[in-house]
């Protein structure tokens, strides 16, 4: 028992460090070629129904957990597949670096560049977006993104395992592709983006607690950044990210939230934060904390795994 619990647990630290130093998978990324996967799976068996998008979540997700219940059971290899798992699902490397690349294109005054770039953080309509909105959009993609991206898939490493690493990513995945609101995926992505909502309720609320320990690191009060959190939290449409995105307002002390455009559909996100609109110094800030916050969530899964392990 406690050889399995040790895997597991250096299983996700491992597969951490592989995502500090190498990145996501130039080639063949697995989360990728699910998407891939997933994207024709939805063209053939579209309606514009509930209960025909539930299957296709059902589907879809379900495929991705069975092969994560596939994985050896020995504690070498299971370190071996906690590992791998980790890495290919984690995403904190590779949104430092589209942090820094906006940043960089900020500092450097190139509009039109980072209006094009930020498409790599977020879905949001960047076409009439200034400066100071771009640093905005991208701050809150950083924030949500950290939790999202690596706080919950350390979580869900840390109690179920490869499977709960697989299941988790899929479902974020799906949520991202059919999950927000359009004409299209207004009834079919309802499933997808309810189960991603739930997968996240308390990943999100750690990573709110684990910003405000971190923010001294940026030079922020974990006190003013608790009260924000608390307080302009529920002000954001998602139950989860508004939760983050207030305790990365509160820990930079900028402000965050107000009206966004998404292919067409307008959002009114309310305000987060008291401070001034962030800007590019802002965002490699948030960059920082980002890093910082994911280490600290590692430590957590690290514990979770263990007392996981031995309720098991």
């Amino acid at each position: 028992m406690a050889y399995g619990r040790s895997a597991t647990a250096a299983g996700l630290a491992a597969g951490f460090a592989a995502d500090v130093v190498f990145g996501d998978p130039r080639r063949g990324h697995p989360v990728a070629l699910f998407g891939t996967a997933a994207a024709k799976l939805e063209r053939r068996i579209w309606a514009d129904s509930r209960a025909r998008g539930a299957v296709y979540t059902a589907l879809c997700a379900g495929a991705a957990t069975g092969l994560g219940l596939l994985a050896p059971r020995r504690p070498i290899a299971r370190f071996a597949a906690t590992a791998l798992a980790t890495w290919v699902v984690l995403g904190g490397q590779g949104l430092a670096a589209e942090g820094s690349a906006m940043a960089d294109l900020l500092d450097d005054e190139d509009l039109p560049a980072a209006r094009q770039r930020l498409s790599h953080l977020c879905a949001r309509d960047a076409t009439d977006l200034d400066f100071s909105q771009l640093s905005r959009a991208a701050t809150e993609s950083i924030a949500e993104n950290t939790s999202d991206a690596v706080i919950a898939p350390l979580l869900w490493g840390a109690v179920a395992g490869v499977p709960g690493l697989l299941g988790y990513r899929a479902l974020n995945t799906l949520d991202a592709m059919v999950g927000y609101r359009s004409p299209r995926f207004e009834k079919f992505g309802t499933a997808s983006a309810r189960l991603d909502d739930l997968a996240n309720l308390v990943p999100a609320r750690v990573g709110a607690v684990l910003t405000a320990a971190c923010a001294r690191v940026v030079g922020g009060s974990p006190s003013r950044t608790w009260r924000v959190w608390r307080r302009d939290g529920s002000s954001h449409p998602s139950p989860n990210a508004g939760q983050v995105e207030a305790a990365f307002a509160g820990a930079l002390d900028i402000k965050l939230g107000g009206v966004n455009s998404y292919d067409g559909y307008v959002e009114e996100r309310g305000t987060l934060g008291d401070g001034h609109h962030p800007e590019s110094v802002d965002l490699r800030r948030a960059v920082r904390l980002s890093r910082v916050t994911g280490v600290a969530a590692l430590g957590v899964a690290i514990a979770v795994a263990g007392v996981a392990g031995v309720s098991r």
